[in-house]
């Protein structure tokens, strides 16, 4: 048998004895194989009477009958959950008395109770489902169900919100554990990380190997009730130089390099793995933390910096090239109009500068002709040089229209290059034209940045790119 269906293994086994926890826990108070009236099953979880083991078996209970749902059966429970809302009543009589207080003291007390009587039943329950075996992860998929669901039912919306407010609180930072995961790490976890990699799919167990090689380190948040699920991890190339190609970086047959004498470290991989945690922030946590480590560990350690798709990018020069006013400038127009008669089969005749430069980009092999490479190289740079450093999100002033862009800005880093042809993958391509760009993390200007960036929208920019965004 292999390591990956090893792994695999080990993975079916433990979701199994979860639900055999839930299955034995709920047999406590006769859950059966039928769900029946749901509202009634929350009501009487509400009300039943007894003590902590009670309450946590009546809780696996209906997590175990939740997970055996299928789709409408789920959206009936979340509906019917969200139900349990605040006693309008209580909160009308509870607002009276802060009004009716006469003085400082007694509005306090009124203003407590008010709060008691704002919190929705729902809030209970909820909270009901975290003390149970794997309950956390539990109420974290239950979230990101909600997150699928929600728009245009103002019901799951408010369940949204406050499962939201309790997760924040128990996923505080100060709550969590950073952890480096080696090729030494539970199986598990190493499972996690081929599954939970979006940014550079991880191909196969060597693959995954060759990311955790001496020369690489891989750090992640965990949380005290959830030991194996990685939050948000970062993978890390410990190299010479600033990098300026993916393939290079992910190449399983290029040497390995004596860490000791690396110069840069680079955040090629960031994933966020909990879509239940979404708008939840650990990113800027993890990358300082992750700078703090590696710059103890390695005093050789010189440059902190990223090599970040730009995923934004092609989606918004496809719209402006569509725009009635061209972006292009006129020596760009000439260039075009004579890559246009090198490649007539690509290029209607009749077409503008604009549209040419759109037939070119929407085919991937044109890149390969070095005489399109040539005259495309200064236009494309030029363009995403304009979108990373001016172009900001649609009704948010000040914020960069790349997501992660306004990531990393929003950590305190520097855009500090960009790279041609740095990802020359299907998905690279479809990104933006296969450009990739080099965030800096100065770690004695990341606060200054951060402040800069969060406080009056200014970004912090390398010379060379705002010249580069300007021309």
């Amino acid at each position: 048998m292999s390591e990956v269906a090893v792994q695999a293994g080990l993975l079916d086994r433990a979701l199994r004895r979860v639900s055999s926890l839930w299955r034995d826990m709920a047999s406590v108070v006769g859950a059966g194989g039928e769900v029946g009236d749901v509202a009634a099953r929350l009501r009487d979880a509400l009300d039943a009477r007894g003590g902590e083991v009670s309450a946590r078996n009546r809780a696996a209970s209906l997590a175990e009958a939740y997970r055996t749902l299928d789709e409408a059966g789920r959206l009936d429970f979340l509906r019917a959950l969200a139900s349990f809302d605040s006693d309008p009543a209580a909160v009308s009589r509870a607002m009276e008395a802060v009004g009716a207080a006469a003085d400082a003291a007694e509005r306090a007390v009124a203003t407590a109770r008010l709060r008691r009587a704002l919190e929705p039943p729902r809030i209970r329950l909820l909270t009901a489902f975290a003390a149970i075996p794997d309950g956390v992860k539990f109420l974290v998929d239950m979230r990101a169900e909600l997150i699928a669901r929600r728009d245009g039912d103002k019901l799951l919306q408010a369940l949204e919100t406050d499962l939201k407010a309790l997760l924040a609180g128990w996923f505080d930072i100060g709550f969590l554990e950073l952890r480096r995961i080696d090729w030494r790490s539970p199986a598990l976890q190493l499972e996690r990380l081929v599954e939970y990699e979006a940014v550079h799919r991880i191909r196969g167990w060597r693959d995954l190997k060759n990311r955790l090689k001496a020369d690489r380190r891989c750090y992640a948040f965990f949380h005290p009730r959830m030991p194996d699920e990685p939050l948000i991890f970062v993978e890390v190339a410990l190299v010479q130089g600033m990098s300026a190609s993916v393939q290079g970086l992910l190449d399983q047959k290029a040497p390995s390099i004596d860490p000791t004498i690396a110069d840069t470290a680079v955040f090629y991989s960031i994933n966020n793995c909990q879509r239940g945690l979404d708008g939840i922030s650990f990113g800027n946590f993890l990358i300082k933390r992750v700078v703090g480590l590696l710059a103890d560990e390695f005093r050789n350690l010189k440059t902190f910096c990223t090599l970040s798709p730009i995923p934004g990018f092609r989606r918004w020069l496809d719209a402006v090239l569509s725009a009635e006013e061209s972006p292009l400038a006129e020596e760009e127009r000439k260039a075009l109009r004579s890559i246009a008669e090198l490649l007539p089969e690509t290029v209607p005749a009749d077409a503008t500068e604009d549209a040419i430069l759109r037939a070119l980009i929407a085919r991937r092999g044109v890149l390969r002709v070095e005489e399109a490479q040539r005259a495309l190289e200064p236009i494309l740079t030029r363009l995403c040089a304009r979108y990373l450093a001016k172009e900001e999100a649609p009704g948010r002033p000040g914020r960069a229209r790349d997501p992660v862009a306004h990531f990393h800005l929003s950590n305190g880093a520097r855009t500090e290059r960009l790279n041609w042809r740095a990802d020359t993958s299907e998905n690279g391509h479809r990104q933006s034209v296969g450009m990739m760009v080099n965030y800096l993390y100065d770690p004695e200007r990341i606060e200054d940045n951060h402040e800069l960036y969060m406080g009056e929208g200014r970004r912090a920019v390398s010379t060379g790119l705002r010249k580069l965004a300007r021309g």
